[in-house]
């Protein structure tokens, strides 16, 4: 049986295959999106428990997905994690503001990202 299911948006195939390997190895049932319109678009239809979302998207930017999934009834109570190379504490601090419930800088650690999303869906 599959776990969680968690939404990986990055535009970039090599990113993509980079978060969403390790969450499929650690047991997680992964869905992408390669912009912002499809991952409000799957945060609705998928219904993840997780969202590994990019900050730098095509179309929106990852910090407007954030704060349209937050205002959105269906998808607000979705953690988010923001996953960017933007990495100054300015970038993390406004991640949070927009909803974010982790910011994880690139290049990133792959267990700390399993263990943030482990964290955020409960499957410890």
């Amino acid at each position: 049986m599959p776990g969680p299911k968690v939404l990986v948006v990055d535009d970039s195939w090599t990113d993509l295959t980079l978060i969403a390997t390790p969450l499929r190895e650690g047991g997680f049932d992964v869905v992408t999106a390669v912009d912002g319109d499809e991952a409000l678009e799957k945060a609705k239809s998928e219904r993840p428990r997780c969202i590994v979302l990019d900050v730098v998207l095509p179309k929106m930017n990852g910090f407007q997905v954030c704060r349209k999934l937050k205002q959105d009834s269906v998808s607000r109570d979705i953690p988010v994690i923001l996953i960017s190379a933007k990495n100054t504490p300015v970038d993390k601090k406004w991640g949070l503001q927009q909803g974010a419930d982790l910011y994880i800088t690139k290049p990133f650690d792959s267990n700390e990202l399993l263990m943030g999303v482990r964290s955020l869906t409960g499957a410890m």
